[in-house]
């Protein structure tokens, strides 16, 4: 396109996860040096508090003002730039007309959501056209789902680097987390529960581990999905569920079915969190899944839904304090096995509260190594996952710049 001013445009800048990513570009990158940026949102005044509260680096941001559900203005806002990351969710009410223009305009793209449905919706309607113009869509490009898809890519290098072969049984295993959920993550698991709530064809949907892998795909193996506590038998402590387990496991089907069954035809992946040993981590691992059957029932009925989103739960646009932020951190760990039984595990640690301060580092990473790193020769448009169109030089960029590590232990 012979008007790209920009490599990467933000589109939601002015959202909670959108000025975190903002202030983390403005302070690694500048806004005038070799990395071309700007912000993007419907308000101009937002636009221009948000260039101030940057800071006096931010003087010169380019500032575009774009409606999320104006095709025409995003169409014009694609035409200047290479990617466009965006941040406006929940992406089931806000996000297919992006996903649609940079589709038809060839423009690549990348988000944070963790809205399976949405994006198995996106695929079904834009792939054709992604593939024919050349964009690169990349979903799920926050903690949903870098840490967990490539976790397991870098794993399985690691297993073929050791075995020549590789692992057909993965699990994940959340050791250690500190964060606070923000209003905006509340809203979209409230959105998708509501939705869940009325069709029961989603509900199948939502149960299907292999909901977004290419319809050609052979996949039949029984997964596990651990609900309701259970003893792991490599650590010895109790295991409850993880909530995030919904769709980075999608997500790492989905890269073994692109890549070409990477990981075997009968692969198996699951996730779930560390809860400790003996009597207190079986009740903690316990207490931890009821409290989640309740919060989904709640959200799923109208009256206990109204009182969760007005008096109980934060709102879009809140989120944890920049302390808690900084104070935040996570360690989740792998465990895979060969045909052979050969094993091998590795971790991911990152600093920062996974949701926001990390995922900001993560997202913005992703966009900038799609832009400057993946030529679309080496990856042609579609919809890709962070493990499928990128590698080693994307885990290079998380360690350097993100705060996360890749260990094979």
């Amino acid at each position: 396109m012979s008007n790209q001013q920009f490599d990467l445009i933000v589109f939601g800048a002015t959202s909670f996860v959108g000025q975190i990513l903002c202030q983390y570009l403005t302070d690694h990158y500048g806004v005038d040096g070799e990395i071309k940026w700007a912000a993007a949102g419907r308000s101009q005044s937002k636009l221009e508090s948000l260039k101030n509260n940057l800071g006096s680096t931010a003087k010169a941001l380019p500032l575009l003002t774009a409606d999320a559900s104006d095709e025409t203005a995003l169409t014009a806002l694609c035409k200047q730039t290479k990617v466009v990351i965006s941040t406006v969710g929940p992406y089931a009410l806000y996000g297919e007309p992006l996903v649609k223009v940079c589709a038809e305009t060839g423009t690549d793209y990348c988000d944070l959501t963790g809205e399976v449905q949405w994006v198995k919706l996106m695929i079904t309607r834009y792939e054709k056209k992604a593939q024919e113009t050349g964009a690169r869509i990349v979903h799920c490009c926050g903690f949903d789902s870098i840490p967990s898809d490539m976790g397991v890519y870098h794993l399985q290098q690691a297993a073929l680097k050791q075995f020549g072969a590789p692992c057909t049984s993965v699990r994940m295993r959340v050791k250690a987390i500190r964060g606070a959920a923000s209003g905006g993550t509340i809203a979209s698991m409230i959105n998708i529960t509501k939705e869940a709530a009325k069709s029961k064809a989603l509900r199948k949907e939502l149960a299907n581990p292999y909901s977004i892998c290419p319809d050609n795909h052979a996949f039949n193996v029984r997964q596990a999905n651990v609900t309701t506590p259970e003893l792991d038998s490599e650590s010895g402590q109790w295991a409850g569920p993880f909530i995030m387990a919904g769709i980075n496991t999608r997500v790492v089907h989905r890269s073994n079915a692109l890549s070409g069954n990477a990981y075997g035809s009968s692969f198996k992946y699951d996730e779930s969190m560390l809860m400790g040993k003996g009597l207190k981590g079986r009740l903690t691992a316990t207490s931890f899944g009821l409290g989640l059957g309740v919060f989904l029932a709640g959200a799923a009925i109208k009256p206990t839904r109204w009182l969760m989103e007005n008096y109980m739960l934060p709102k879009p646009g809140e989120g944890p304090s920049p302390e808690d932020q900084e104070k935040g951190f996570y360690d989740i760990r792998f465990v895979g096995k060969t045909d052979k039984g050969q094993k091998i595990k590795t971790k991911v640690v990152g600093d920062r509260d996974p949701g926001y301060g990390s995922t900001s580092k993560m997202l913005a990473q992703a966009g900038l190594s799609l832009a400057l790193d993946v030529s679309k020769e080496e990856k042609g448009g579609g919809f890709w996952t962070t493990a499928t169109v990128f590698d080693q030089r994307f885990i290079d960029r998380l360690e350097k710049s993100a705060g996360l590590k890749f260990i094979v232990e």
